[in-house]
C-alpha cells in the first residue's frame, strides 16, 4: 500500500478549519483508504486521532471530537471504539470528564510489568528506553505481565528512575498454576511463576476440596489493589506436590502452553489418512530414486529433513528435503491458526508439545523410511571452497532410504568401525560423500568467522518409578555437525531466495553487542591482558579469532562465557539484519517447519514463487510478518522457560536425596550476593551464599565477575573450579544451597597486609 505522507503540524485543525461541515476529516485523513479496506466502516485513523487530539492541545469527550470532525451516526460510533481501543493501548487517557487526550502529553509512559520474587518490579516501557522501577508498594496493585501507565516520579539512589502507577491497561494474568495452602480453614495459593510474588487469597467455599500442599490451577476472580490481594477460585486439582510428572504439568499451565487441541482442528485432520493420495503427486518433481536418508537421535519420532549428496567434478551437490507441510497446514484454517499460538513443539524430558497434531507430525509429514511423502527440496551446486554457488527449489514427493541415528553414522564415518559400515551397506559411500562435503562446509565456516561456541547439555534418565534416575551429558559427534551443516546450507539458500525475489519472510536474526555491553566486555578482557579486534563495530571474525586465541588457556570457560552473555538473542523478524553468531549476512529458518512456525511462513513463501506469485499478491505483507515475528519469538521465549523450569525442579528432586554429599564443581556466576557453581558430571547448578565464605568483607566487581575478600584478598571468579558441600535444597523455589568445603575453592592473593609484612 502507498506510503502516506504525515501532514505538517498544525495542518489538520487548519485542514478542517474548525468548522462543522460533514465529513471534513476524510479529505485530511491520509490513512482513510486503508481503514475503509481494513474494517469497512470508514472511520478515522489512529495516527489522525493521536495527531488531530495533540494539536488541540486539550482532552476532548467522544461527542466533542465527533462534532468538529462532522462524523455521522456509523462513524460516531466507530470512533468511540476506537477511542476506547486507544486508551486500552495506552495511546489516549481518559479523564474523570470523560475527556480522551493523549497520553504522552500527560507525562505517562505506556509499558508491561515485570514482576521480581522480592516483591517489586520494573516497567518495560513500549517505546524503547531504559526500565523504569516499580516499589513493592506500586507493585501490589498489579500482577507480571499487566500492560500499565505510570509516570516517572522521581529516580532512586541507584539512579533508576521510580514509576508511579496512573492506571491498569490490560490485565494479562487469569489464570495461576501453584501450591495450595489452608491455615485455620483460611485458603491461599502461592503462585509457581516466582515473579507472582502476591499470594492468591481462597475464599471459603472456592478451594474445590483441594487439600493442603496439593498444586492447582486457580482463575483470579478479583485482580489486585492497592489495599487487597488477588483472590481466586480453584479450578482444577492438578495433584500431589510430588507426583512423578507434576514438574511438567505444572510448566505447561503456568507458562500458558497449548496441549488440547481445538475441536475444529480434529475436525479438519480426520480425513487425511496415512498415506499421500496419487492427486497430490501430480506436478511435482519426482526424487524417488535419489538415496535421501534422515539422520536423527535414537529417540526422534518426527522426520522433517533428509539429505542427499554427489560429487560433479570440482563441486558437489547437496539436496535437503524438507516435509512438504504447507501442503497440508493450509493458511487460514483452524489448524494454521492453532500452529501460530503453539509457534514451536514444545520438548520436555519425558513428553512432546508438538505443534501439529501426530497424524502430520509423525505422519503424513515425517519422513518415514520407504514410504512416499511430499517435501520441498532445496538442491544447491557448492564449490570445492564451500561456498553456495547456486540453488533452486521444488516442490518433490520422495522416498526416505534409511532412517539412521547420528550414533551409527558417527561410528561409521568418523570412528570407521568396520561392523557398522557393514551393516549400513551401499549407503555407505553416499555418507562418505556426506562426511567429505562436511569437512568442506566446515572449512568455509572457519574462514568466514562464525562462533563455535563450545556448550555442555545434558540428557535427563528416568527411572521405573517416573523419578530421575541419573543425569549425563549428551555426546556430540561428527554426525550432529554434519547435518547442522546441510541445514545452514539450506537456510541460507531459502534467505538469498526470498531476498532475491523480495517476498516479505521471517528471517533468523542475531545481533551482536549493544555498546554499553562491548565496554563491559573490553574492560574485562583488558584485564586479562586481551584484546578485542573491531573497534566499534567488531565483527564475527574478531570474535571468532580470539576465542581461537584463548584455546589453550585454562581460563578458557570463563572468557566464552563471558562473551557469549555479550550477545544479543536471535529473534524472528522481516528485516534482514544478518546473523551475527554464525556470521552470515542473511538467515532463515527453512528446515524444521513440523516443529516450528516460522519455518512454516518461509515454505509458503517460497512455493508461491514457484507458483508463479509476485510480492505485490502474496497474501501476508510487511506488517503481518511483523506481528508474526513478535509472536514467534514469544513462544520461543516461551517453551524454554517452560523447558528450564522443568528441568530445574528435577534436578532439584535428584539433589534432595544428597544434602550433605560434597562434589567438584565450577564457579558459572559471580553475583554481588555469592557464586553460583555448576557441579562437574552432574551438570546441577546451586549457590554459595557470599554469608558461606570465610569470615571476611567481600566486594563484588561486575566487570572483572568476581568477589575480593578485603582481608584476606581471596579472589572467587568466574571459572574457578571449587569443591562444595549440598546443604539445602528447595524444591518449591528450585533453589539449591552449597557451602564451600576445603582450601580448594578460590584463589590466593596476598593483600595488602601481607605486603606490608614482607
Amino acid at each position: 500500500m502507498r506510503e502516506c505522507t504525515r501532514m505538517p503540524a498544525g495542518n489538520l485543525v487548519i485542514a478542517l478549519g474548525m468548522k462543522k461541515k460533514r465529513n471534513n476529516w476524510r479529505r485530511a485523513d491520509p490513512f482513510v483508504a486503508r481503514e475503509v479496506q481494513k474494517y469497512g466502516t470508514p472511520a478515522p485513523s489512529r495516527e489522525f486521532l493521536l495527531e488531530y487530539l495533540d494539536e488541540r492541545g486539550m482532552p476532548m469527550t467522544e461527542s466533542e471530537l465527533c462534532q468538529e470532525l462532522g462524523c455521522d451516526e456509523n462513524e460516531s460510533e466507530a470512533v468511540a471504539r476506537r477511542l476506547r481501543a486507544m486508551a486500552r493501548d495506552g495511546q489516549l487517557i481518559r479523564n474523570r470528564r470523560d475527556g480522551f487526550g493523549v497520553a504522552r502529553r500527560m507525562d505517562l509512559i505506556a509499558g508491561r510489568v515485570i514482576g521480581h520474587p522480592e516483591g517489586y518490579g520494573f516497567v518495560v516501557p513500549d517505546e524503547g528506553g531504559d526500565d523504569l522501577f516499580l516499589s513493592a508498594r506500586e507493585m501490589r496493585s498489579v500482577l507480571h505481565a499487566d500492560r500499565v501507565l505510570v509516570r516517572v516520579a522521581g529516580v532512586d539512589r541507584r539512579g533508576r528512575r521510580e514509576a508511579a502507577l496512573a492506571e491498569v491497561l490490560e490485565r494479562k494474568t487469569e489464570s495461576v498454576v501453584g501450591r495450595y495452602f489452608d491455615r485455620h480453614g483460611s485458603g491461599h495459593v502461592v503462585a509457581d511463576n516466582r515473579r507472582i510474588a502476591q499470594d492468591i487469597d481462597i475464599p471459603p467455599g472456592y478451594d474445590n476440596g483441594a487439600r493442603d500442599g496439593q498444586i492447582v490451577q486457580v482463575d483470579i476472580v478479583e485482580q489486585p489493589t492497592r489495599r487487597n490481594r488477588p483472590v481466586g477460585r480453584v479450578v482444577e486439582v492438578i495433584g500431589d506436590h510430588m507426583a512423578p510428572g507434576m514438574e511438567v504439568e505444572i510448566a505447561i499451565r503456568a507458562h500458558g502452553i497449548p496441549v488440547e487441541w481445538p475441536q475444529s482442528v480434529l475436525e479438519e485432520i480426520r480425513d487425511f489418512g496415512d498415506s499421500v493420495p496419487n492427486s497430490a503427486e501430480e506436478g511435482r518433481v519426482d526424487l524417488r530414486d535419489l538415496p535421501l536418508v534422515t539422520i536423527d537421535g535414537v529417540t526422534a519420532r518426527d522426520f522433517d529433513d533428509a539429505v542427499y549428496c554427489e560429487r560433479r567434478g570440482r563441486n558437489w551437490r547437496v539436496i535437503v528435503a524438507i516435509a512438504d507441510v504447507s501442503h497440508y497446514v493450509q493458511m487460514g484454517t483452524a489448524l494454521d491458526r492453532e500452529a501460530e499460538l503453539r509457534g514451536n513443539s514444545v520438548y520436555f524430558p519425558d513428553r512432546v508439545v508438538p505443534m501439529l497434531p501426530e497424524v502430520l507430525s509423525n505422519g503424513l509429514c515425517s519422513l518415514n523410511p520407504d514410504v512416499d511423502r511430499l517435501c520441498l527440496a532445496c538442491d544447491m551446486t557448492v564449490d570445492s571452497d564451500g561456498k553456495l554457488v547456486r540453488s533452486r527449489f521444488v516442490e518433490g514427493v520422495m522416498r526416505s532410504h534409511a532412517r539412521l541415528t547420528y550414533d551409527a553414522v558417527g561410528a561409521a564415518i568418523q570412528d570407521r568401525d568396520d561392523r557398522v559400515r557393514a551393516e549400513l551397506g551401499e549407503l555407505v559411500a553416499h555418507l562418505d560423500r556426506l562426511y567429505q562435503l562436511y569437512q568442506v562446509l566446515r572449512d568455509a565456516r572457519e574462514r568466514r568467522g562464525a562462533m563455535d561456541f563450545e556448550s555442555q547439555e545434558s540428557v535427563i534418565e528416568y527411572g521405573a518409578d517416573g523419578k530421575i534416575e541419573n543425569i549425563r551429558p549428551t555426546e556430540r559427534n561428527d554426525a550432529h555437525k554434519l547435518i547442522e551443516e546441510c541445514m545452514i546450507a539450506a537456510n541460507v539458500a531459502s534467505a538469498r531466495f526470498l531476498r532475491r525475489h523480495k517476498i516479505p519472510c521471517l528471517f533468523r536474526v542475531h545481533e551482536g553487542p549493544s555498546a554499553a555491553k562491548l565496554e563491559s566486555l573490553r574492560v574485562f578482557l583488558g584485564e586479562l591482558g586481551l584484546g578485542l579486534a573491531g573497534g566499534d563495530k567488531p565483527t564475527p571474525q574478531d570474535f571468532a579469532a580470539l576465542l581461537e586465541r584463548v584455546e589453550e588457556r585454562p581460563d578458557k570457560h570463563l572468557i566464552q562465557t563471558v562473551l557469549l552473555k555479550s550477545l544479543a538473542r536471535a529473534v524472528y523478524t522481516p528485516g534482514d539484519q544478518g546473523h551475527f553468531g554464525l556470521a552470515l549476512p542473511a538467515y532463515t529458518h527453512f528446515t524444521s517447519p513440523i516443529r516450528r512456525y516460522p519455518d512454516l511462513l518461509v515454505h509458503r513463501a517460497i512455493r508461491h514463487v514457484l507458483r508463479g506469485g509476485k510480492a505485490a499478491d502474496f497474501r501476508y505483507g510487511v506488517s503481518n510478518m511483523e506481528a508474526l515475528g513478535e509472536q514467534c519469538s514469544m513462544t520461543e521465549r516461551r517453551a524454554d522457560e517452560a523447558v528450564w523450569d522443568t528441568i530445574e525442579w528435577l534436578k532439584c528432586e535428584y539433589m534432595e536425596d544428597r544434602v550433605g554429599e560434597v562434589f567438584e564443581g565450577i564457579v558459572s556466576s559471580v553475583v554481588g550476593f555469592g557464586l553460583f557453581v555448576e557441579l562437574k558430571d552432574v551438570f546441577v547448578e546451586g549457590l554459595v551464599h557470599i554469608t558461606s565464605l570465610e569470615n571476611d568483607y567481600y566486594h563484588f566487581d561486575p566487570v572483572g565477575h568476581r568477589l575480593t575478600g578485603e582481608r584476606s584478598g581471596r579472589v572467587f571468579r568466574l571459572g574457578d573450579p571449587i569443591r562444595v558441600r549440598v546443604v539445602r535444597v528447595d524444591l518449591d523455589d528450585r533453589k539449591i544451597d552449597f557451602e564451600p568445603v576445603g582450601q580448594a575453592q578460590a584463589k590466593e592473593r596476598r593483600g595488602r597486609r601481607g605486603k606490608r609484612r614482607r
